[in-house]
């Protein structure tokens, strides 16, 4: 990653959330928002094999629900959340990536975080148009032996098939097909317009256009961080 021009602030001191649909680009921008302010970048998915790997009392409660293809009821999820967040490399920040996902989990997080006095959350919501978002997520491939990823519309591989590092086949996942990613979208959208609602109505929300490169991004995410700062 380039030069931003101005480095960032050394700490956030409060919780960053990242919102946006499959393929805007988020997971991107929190690894690296959260490398450059030296913070945590979460993600209840890794909290949920975490614990599991660990065989804690939550893990053990997840296992058997995640191995039945099950969604992990909100109660063992937020209980992993508040366990992590609570840990001391917290204390100055962190960014979570797609979570919450749900307006009961908003409340209850925004609970949670009042209890460990980490403040209230900046909601940065990342905005890409859906056809744009169907191109990045069509065109995505997936090195098969490094997990490197490829799109072959914007970052395509110098040979085609394969991976420009080892040589892997570049492969396709099942739910990168359009008629999946369509149906992802919708679900998307319905699932989480109360959710950018209730944050937008707090003024803790702030839209970023995803569209553009990844630097570019990247400099107006931190921007907006600036900011809140400024302004707290």
């Amino acid at each position: 990653m380039a030069s931003l021009g101005s480095a960032p602030a050394p700490r956030l001191n409060r919780a960053v959330i990242f919102l946006g649909p499959p393929g805007a680009g988020k997971g991107t921008q929190a690894k690296e928002i959260a490398r450059l302010y030296g913070v945590p970048h979460l993600s209840t998915g890794d909290m949920l094999r975490d614990h599991v790997s660990r065989g804690t009392a939550l893990g053990q409660l997840a296992k058997p629900i995640m191995s039945r293809g099950e969604l992990v009821p909100d109660e063992i999820v937020l209980a992993m959340v508040e366990e992590r967040i609570s840990r001391p490399d917290c204390a100055k920040g962190f960014v979570f990536d797609g979570f919450p996902r749900t307006l009961p989990q908003a409340e209850k997080f925004a609970e949670i975080l009042r209890g460990l006095r980490l403040g209230r959350p900046m909601v940065l919501h990342f905005v890409v148009d859906a056809r744009q978002l169907m191109r990045r997520l069509t065109g995505r491939r997936t090195c098969s032996v490094g997990g490197e990823i490829y799109n072959v519309y914007e970052r395509p591989p110098r040979v085609a098939g394969r991976c420009d590092n080892d040589g892997g086949e570049l492969i396709e996942r099942p739910d990168d097909r359009e008629e999946v990613i369509a149906e992802r979208l919708v679900a998307y959208e319905r699932q989480t317009k109360p959710l950018v609602d209730y944050y937008r109505s707090q003024g803790l929300l702030e839209d970023v256009d995803g569209s553009a490169d990844v630097e570019a991004v990247t400099r107006a995410v931190v921007g907006v961080l600036t900011r809140a700062q400024s302004n707290a």
